[in-house]
């Protein structure tokens, strides 16, 4: 909370703190969005969704989307927001035609405070998730050609550049770090998108530990014409009890966003993913 531009922490900040740090801690309760325009209506708009945002940001916990108390609180959602920026993202490019700063599309940062966020989450019996795993992604692809490979930090092609960007950015988003092995490290492991789904969990923990990680979130996506759209499926590799999840028929930004909020989902201890 700022109190004559002194920043003032609570007794949860203070905890959050321990885990991550003043910097990690601040950023956890940070959430971003796009708005059109600056106007009271359209930062209402960013105010919920940065509230959807990091309700589930913090907590790791995706269900409580469906949470009619906070469908109300959303309406209000500025009373549990710190401090708030707009950028335009259209900076430097003049105002054209009828354009006006209403309709240019900004960036919207909230912070959100950390105290009043704790104690609405109370409401729902959920508390920060702040001991987070180092997740690596180990991903079989069968693409449109049913050419089969595994996506690597270090591979060449276009799109799978795609889908790094696609997969970091999913779990930025829900502040879970995330790794991606090297071809050598998949390699060594001896995985490949043909083996990956009688993987010995144990070989994926080697390769998970072996990338700089903890466990392993695995997964494989696969291109099917007939409905057009990815189908995913997704573990992880040490999970007691063995869970999975997946989603069908979406592009593929989509698939990551499920594999990685599925898996904030087990991680958090939250049950099923939705």
């Amino acid at each position: 909370m700022l109190r004559g531009g002194i920043q003032v922490w609570s007794g949860a900040a203070l905890l959050a703190l321990a885990f991550f740090g003043q910097a990690r801690a601040a950023e956890l309760y940070t959430t971003r969005t796009i708005t059109s325009g600056t106007a009271p209506e359209r930062r209402a708009i960013g105010f919920a969704q940065c509230l959807r945002d990091v309700v589930v940001r913090v907590t790791g916990d995706s269900r409580l989307l469906d949470e009619p108390r906070l469908a109300e609180q959303a309406r209000h959602a500025g009373d549990l927001i710190a401090s708030y920026s707009f950028r335009d993202r259209m900076s430097g490019v003049p105002i054209h035609d009828e354009q006006g700063s209403y309709d240019r599309p900004h960036d919207l940062t909230c912070i959100f405070d950390p105290a009043r966020l704790d104690a609405f989450l109370k409401s729902f019996e959920r508390e920060p998730w702040l001991k987070r795993p180092r997740l690596v992604a180990v991903v079989g692809i069968r693409d449109m050609k049913g050419a089969a490979s595994m996506l690597a930090s270090d591979s060449l092609a276009t799109r799978d550049e795609d889908m790094r960007t696609a997969l970091i950015s999913a779990a930025d988003k829900l502040a879970l770090p995330l790794l991606l092995p090297s071809q050598s490290q998949l390699m060594q492991a001896g995985l490949s998108a043909a083996t990956l789904a009688t993987a010995d969990p144990a070989r994926l923990g080697t390769l998970a530990r072996m990338a700089g990680g903890g466990r392993a979130l695995v997964g494989t996506i696969v291109w099917h014409d007939q409905p057009a759209g990815w189908v995913a499926e997704w573990r992880i590799a040490d999970g007691l009890p063995d869970t999975r999840w997946g989603i069908s028929g979406v592009g593929f930004d989509d698939a990551f966003r499920n594999g990685v909020s599925g898996a904030a989902q087990v991680l958090s201890g939250h049950e099923q993913p939705r």
